[in-house]
């Protein structure tokens, strides 16, 4: 396979896993509502991936409002008034976690919601900041999904309201890992299921048909990745945020344009793009 071809798989792959699920394609969703649009549960959501992954369990049984739009940067982001005004009508708040939303503690505050606060990154098999997933748990690509079920601490996903809500010792780009979509889907499911039990049964069996498209999603991956020869499993990104894809299929992280996880630092100097450069030569 070649390089291009390659480029195309692997964009094909995240943009599956954005998408992937009965509630972002717009088919099999079920919902049932108490009472129309007004009676569906509010939810507030702090970028647009994990969006896709709540609105794929809700499916009509609840109204998702982001935060960050799509395009958007979570490490950037500045909230606006209407940003207060979306997490005050919540009835529940999906975040990331891990130091991924800076500005959500503030905005939290600032609103007095009384929105159950919902980690989704919690009970997941975390990669320490700045090390590139080389600690690879996956060599033989059969994954460490198990039904949405495995890494939530049973499928609570919820923050200690004394706890700081993102700890930054760790890397929060969870998602590019499937079994962390699954796993993430699974905590959506009880949180939702927990906070609206009228329709929990909706929510389950939304939430298996997304578990099922994630399922063949990251066999697809793996399938994919068994094609290119492992001295070319190699990625180099404009910053730190494939850590989770590495170790999971088995890629080695080269180096990164900024030597950061997040947007927010400062643009790389001449030394450090030719040492990237040479480090692509290699």
């Amino acid at each position: 396979m070649d390089s291009r071809r390659w480029a195309r798989v692997v964009t094909f792959a995240v943009l599956l896993m954005t998408l992937a699920g009965p509630g972002a394609t717009g088919t099999g969703a079920q919902g049932s509502p108490a009472a129309g649009a007004e009676g569906r549960l509010e939810v507030a959501v702090t970028f647009s991936i994990l969006a896709d992954l709540v609105a794929n369990v809700g499916g009509d049984a609840v109204t998702v409002s982001v935060l960050v739009p799509a395009g958007g940067d979570a490490h950037t982001f500045e909230p606006s008034p209407d940003d207060i005004t979306v997490i005050e009508g919540a009835d529940l708040l999906f975040e990331n976690g891990l130091g991924f939303e800076p500005w959500l503690d503030d905005l939290y505050g600032a609103s007095a919601s009384a929105a159950e606060r919902v980690v989704v990154t919690e009970g997941l098999d975390l990669i320490e900041a700045g090390s590139e997933g080389e600690d690879d748990h996956s060599e033989d690509g059969n994954g460490h999904a198990d039904e949405g079920d495995g890494h939530a601490d049973e499928g609570d996903g919820q923050a200690d309201d004394d706890d700081d809500h993102g700890d930054g010792e760790h890397d929060p780009h969870v998602w590019h890992d499937v079994a962390n979509a699954m796993a993430m889907t699974g905590t959506i499911r009880d949180a939702l299921s927990r906070v609206d039990p009228a329709n929990a049964a909706t929510y389950a069996a939304n939430a298996e048909l997304a578990l099922a498209s994630l399922t063949a999603l990251d066999a697809f991956v793996v399938t994919e990745v068994a094609k290119l020869p492992e001295d070319r499993r190699k990625l180099v990104t404009s910053h730190d945020t494939f850590a989770y894809f590495a170790r999971r299929y088995g890629f080695e992280v080269v180096g990164t344009a900024l030597s950061s996880m997040s947007t927010e630092s400062g643009d790389p100097s001449a030394q450090q793009i030719a040492e990237l450069v040479d480090a692509i030569d290699a």
